[in-house]
This record gives C-alpha cells, sequence and structure tokens, in this order.
C-alpha cells in the first residue's frame, strides 16, 4: 500500500510540472493559450483513450507486472519532455505521458479491493486518494526551485528518474496474500454490462472530474492572473490547496467508514458524503470575488477538499458496485469518460481566456457540476446496497 501511494504522489508530480512551468516555458516559447490548451488536451485524450484498456490491462497481468510497467513508461515520457522544444513535440510527450499514467486510477481501486474488506475499503481509498494530492503538494514546493536552479529541462529528468527507482523497489517487494471475500461479495454478477451501475459510475466520474482536471492545470496561471504571483511565488499557495484536497481525500474515507461501523446503511454512508461536499464545493466562483492569494488558495482549497472527499466515495461506489475481478476494468470505462469531460473542460478554458472572458464561467460551472453528477447517481442507483448472496 505505500508503494502504491508513492507511485501516486509521483504520477501528480509528473503531471503537473508543465502547469507549474508554464509561465517560464510560455515566455521561452511564445505559446499561445490555445496551444497549451491542446498541450493539456493532448494529455486527457490520451488518458482518456488509455483508460480504457487500463483497466483490462490491470485485471489481466495483475497489480505487480501492470502497475510496473505503467509507472516506468509514464516516467521515461516525464523525462522524455527534456528533449522537446516545439508545439508538436510537447503536445506529443504529453500524450505519452497521459495514456501511461491511466494505469495508476485503476491500479489504486484495485488494490484497495483485493487487500482490504468492504468497510475497511473507503477508508483505505481515501488515503490512497490523498497520495495525488500530496503529489500535487510537493510539485509546487519542489519544481519551480529546481527549475529555476538547473534550468526546466532537469527539473523533468530528476523527476522521471524518480519513478524509474520506484520500479525497482515495486518489484522487489513480495506482494501479499489477497484478503477473503465472503459469500455476498463474490457472487456479484460475472459479466460487466452497460448497465445502470456503469451508467452512475460515469456520470459521478464525469461531473468530478471535469472540475479536477480543469483545476490541475489552470490553477497556477489562474494564481498568476488574478494575483499577479510569478513562478516563484505561486509554489506556497498551490500547495495550499492541495493539502486541504488531500485532508478532504482522508475525510472522505474516513466519514463513511465510522457511519458503517455506527450502522448506517451503505446507501446513506456512501451518499450523504457525497451530497455535502457537493454542497461545499459550491463556494468556488468566490475565488474571482478575493484579492488576497491566500484568501484565494483557502476558497479553492475547499473546492478540492470536497472534490477529492467526493471523489474517494466515487472509487469506493466502484467496489460497491463491482466485484474485485471487474473493478478495474469498470473505473477504466468511467474514467475514460471523466477525461473527456476534464479535455472538454481545458479546450473551454483556453476559449474563454483567449477571448478575454477570463475564469468566470468556468468556476460557476464547476460550482454545480458535482450536484449535477450525484442527481444522475441517485436515478441511476436509487437504493445502494451489498450485493445478494447469490447472483440474480
Amino acid at each position: 500500500m505505500a508503494l502504491a501511494f508513492a507511485a501516486i504522489i509521483l504520477n501528480y508530480v509528473d503531471r503537473q510540472m508543465l502547469a507549474l512551468l508554464k509561465p517560464s516555458l510560455q515566455a521561452e516559447f511564445g505559446w499561445s493559450e490555445r496551444a497549451y490548451g491542446h498541450m493539456a488536451s493532448a494529455f486527457q485524450f490520451a488518458s482518456a483513450l488509455a483508460f480504457l484498456g487500463a483497466g483490462w490491462l490491470i485485471d489481466r497481468l495483475g497489480l505487480r507486472r501492470g502497475f510496473a510497467l505503467g509507472v516506468a513508461t509514464w516516467s521515461l515520457a516525464a523525462m522524455a519532455h527534456a528533449l522537446v522544444a516545439s508545439v508538436a513535440g510537447f503536445i506529443g510527450v504529453r500524450a505519452l505521458l497521459g495514456a501511461a499514467e491511466a494505469i495508476g486510477t485503476p491500479a489504486q481501486v484495485k488494490t484497495a479491493a483485493t487487500y482490504f474488506p468492504e468497510r475497511q475499503r473507503t477508508l483505505m481509498l481515501g488515503i490512497g486518494n490523498m497520495a495525488s494530492n500530496l503529489g500535487a503538494v510537493a510539485a509546487p514546493l519542489a519544481i519551480p526551485p529546481l527549475a529555476l536552479a538547473f534550468g526546466w529541462r532537469a527539473a523533468f529528468l530528476l523527476a522521471g528518474g524518480l519513478g524509474l527507482v520506484w520500479v525497482t523497489a515495486w518489484l522487489a517487494v513480495p506482494a501479499p496474500a489477497p484478503v477473503a471475500r465472503p459469500p455476498a461479495e463474490t457472487a456479484r454478477r460475472p459479466a460487466l454490462r452497460a448497465d445502470r451501475r456503469l451508467a452512475a459510475l460515469i456520470a459521478a466520474k464525469m461531473f468530478s472530474d471535469n472540475v479536477w482536471w480543469f483545476l490541475l492545470f489552470f490553477t497556477p496561471d489562474l494564481f498568476h492572473r488574478r494575483f499577479g504571483l510569478s513562478q516563484g511565488a505561486l509554489g506556497a499557495p498551490v500547495a495550499l490547496v492541495y493539502a486541504m484536497a488531500a485532508l478532504g481525500a482522508l475525510a472522505g474515507g474516513w466519514f463513511p467508514a465510522r457511519l458503517r461501523a455506527r450502522g448506517v446503511s451503505l446507501d446513506r454512508a456512501r451518499k450523504a458524503p457525497m451530497l455535502a461536499c457537493a454542497l461545499l464545493i459550491l463556494a468556488a466562483p468566490a475565488v474571482l470575488l478575493t484579492a488576497s492569494p491566500w484568501a484565494g488558495a483557502a476558497l479553492l482549497g475547499l473546492a478540492l477538499f470536497a472534490h477529492q472527499g467526493f471523489s474517494t466515495n466515487v472509487f469506493a461506489l466502484a467496489t460497491d458496485l463491482f466485484a474485485p475481478d471487474l473493478v478495474g476494468r469498470a473505473i477504466g470505462i468511467a474514467a475514460f469518460a471523466g477525461n473527456l469531460a476534464g479535455m472538454a473542460m481545458i479546450e473551454a478554458a483556453g476559449w474563454s481566456l483567449d477571448r478575454g472572458h477570463g475564469y468566470a464561467p468556468l468556476l460557476i460551472a464547476t460550482g454545480g457540476s458535482y450536484l449535477i453528477g450525484l442527481a444522475l447517481v441517485q436515478l441511476c442507483v436509487p437504493r445502494l446496497a451489498p450485493a445478494p448472496p447469490t447472483a440474480g
């Protein structure tokens, strides 16, 4: 679990580096906002397509080999950023990085589904989901100073090289035995069908991932534009945003586990925290009303606290609805849809910025997205219950 945690940290360091180095790279190469949006969309599109096969790959090869292959590939893709200088070159390496990093999400969820029982699973997913935020905290604190000291190419080479070190450790440590499953969990339907369960998972990912990807790629630029922060000054406020997001991931896992321990139904323990998070994120557009970067960081941090709480329960929803041998494929299909929604949001951001509309339309859309997603989950799965003792 610790190694899986470390892999997701590295995953988010690699994917966030371009956003953090955007001001200096844009000045050096003269990128337009649309060009940067195309780079981000290339990552999203490649990742979305790869999700269709990433879950299958993890289910087919198993965690040990599948995870190692994914991390090795994305680490080499991150290092390849140091070798390109054109817009087309950056689009190409971003696409390769996105395709390889798609392995991270199904691997993380399958780790929890394989090695932990239902009542512990949400908490473990919350702890695992913290890793993405710790990576997003580490990146703004480490990458800009590293790039200023040694150059942006060295930053890409060093960050990618850490992933190759991780692969060595992952292959050296033996995996534990899978947890025994009660009959109620092992009797789930043997096929992955396009039914209401899958539709609920897809809706939840689409209306939450769109916001996550938008903020991941544009938060540094938002602080640069809104508060006039230089690249060197961006690190601390952006780190605060993702530190709060990490707490949201932990709270999103802890709260449902406590409810279940007190005898609350699975349906209520899963959906009540999701509703609370959807309401909290309504405050996101207020970042445009403050003149303080720290107040802005607190508001965006609250939004991502809510996102990660919601997201942790979406991952847990996948383990509630599908058997462990189908979880990788189910979350892969849902993540494919979520990445397409994220790509649409990123392209909308590039369009809005180039035409002078700023971030207001995007932050307003952010505020209401989660309530729409939860409403669709409720429509598709009105009552969430553990699997019946026999396949029906």
